[in-house]
């Protein structure tokens, strides 16, 4: 009767141990997605965070949207940039991309 029906066999007990790779693997995984992407995020926000902070009257700077200006008023959370001669704008504090050396849009 074994022709169409298989005979049961017992089937072998797990393996040894496992490798200790394979057990620490998930671990290694996530020190390098640690440190190849939440870390250098974390840094730039950080920096991003302090340039935002140490905004002042006069200062030159970029939007994310690419409108450079230089600063005529610090408020709490929006600053006062002047574009062009008496063209100005109001634009939120984080929305500043970049700070730009002095001088830097009068040579444009």
């Amino acid at each position: 009767m074994s022709f169409f029906i298989s005979d049961a066999h017992a089937q072998a007990g797990a393996g040894g141990p496992s490798s200790i790779f394979s057990l620490a693997l998930p671990f290694i995984l996530l020190a390098v997605f640690y440190f190849l992407m939440i870390r250098p995020q974390q840094k730039r926000v950080k920096e991003h965070k302090s340039m935002v902070e140490a905004l002042k009257k006069g200062d030159e700077i970029v939007t994310s949207g690419g409108l450079g200006g230089t600063i005529t008023k610090v408020g709490d959370g929006f600053i006062q940039v002047q574009i062009a001669d008496g063209v100005e704008v109001s634009v939120q504090q984080h929305a500043v991309a970049s700070l730009l050396p002095k001088g830097t849009l009068k040579k444009a």
